[in-house]
């Protein structure tokens, strides 16, 4: 099975966030693809296949489970269509059927995703103890994600996080993640963020698309602005740029290719 490992969110090999791409031969059971998943250990693996001209099924897997929507993930499988076909605009149907379309611009990618909503929640206290936040300014619940959304004050604190990640997966149940979120304190970037999910994936995903689909509306509702530059300030790093139209964000970013096999099924 031709197999790609692909840097996602920069232009740098080594940063950003490393997705495997798939791209299967024959079909593969849930199994076998949560297996491929944890055997290469990267927070996403990718399986992509070619339905029929520019449009392919996309699923994604953690180590621990299988994920409705990533940003990373389809952000690198593009990369991989582009490079290896003269596409320039795909289409990716994903595991519910939503549609992500996708358009090469440059050396960059753009890519369509729905937006979802936020609602009211409480936060546990052990769960602000184990991130080692001091103070928060907002809380909100992605029900469509399973993800808490919590905002900090400052982007350096935020920086400075240092969770205990088990007593942050004892601190709740029946969530995906957390995301930690704070105004930028440069003229480079609007907002920061980053995200801890020890519930379905590794302790930290080093650079995130998909919480775009409710995070970029949070920070427009909050900032009176439609678009916006991230920074997800974790050991790699990485950087996108945002917009939200109606009931859909666009995510822009680039992506480095640096490996090519073969996986031996």
């Amino acid at each position: 099975m031709k197999t790609y490992f692909v840097d996602s969110f920069t232009n740098e090999k080594f940063k950003g966030n490393p997705a495997a791409v798939c791209l299967p031969n024959t079909e593969l059971d849930t199994k076998t693809m949560q297996s491929i998943a944890t055997e290469i250990g990267f927070s996403e693996t990718a399986f992509i296949k070619q339905i029929s001209d520019n449009v392919y099924s996309i699923r994604f897997f953690s180590p621990k489970t299988e994920i409705p929507l990533c940003g990373h993930a389809t952000l690198a499988s593009s990369k991989i269509v582009f490079d290896t076909t003269s596409f320039e605009n795909i289409k990716f149907i994903n595991r519910d059927n939503v549609e992500l379309l996708i358009e090469k611009i440059g050396n960059k990618i753009k890519m369509q995703f729905p937006v979802y909503d936020t609602e009211e929640t409480e936060v546990p206290q052990k769960m602000i103890e184990a991130l080692g936040i001091s103070e928060i300014v907002n809380k909100r619940y992605s029900p469509k994600n399973k993800i808490i959304l919590i905002e900090i004050k400052s982007a350096a604190e935020l920086a400075n996080l240092k969770p205990d990640f088990t007593a942050l997966l004892n601190s709740h149940t029946g969530i995906s993640g957390v995301l930690v979120t704070a105004v930028s304190d440069n003229e480079t970037f609007d907002f920061h963020y980053r995200y801890f999910w020890p519930w379905a994936g590794t302790n930290e995903d080093p650079v995130t698309g998909g919480i775009q689909t409710f995070l970029t509306k949070y920070w427009a509702e909050k900032l009176n602005k439609t678009k916006f530059n991230a920074y997800q300030s974790s050991l790699r790093t990485g950087t996108m740029s945002t917009e939200l139209v109606d009931d859909k964000v666009f995510i822009l970013g680039e992506a480095v290719k640096v490996l090519e096999g073969e996986f031996v099924l």
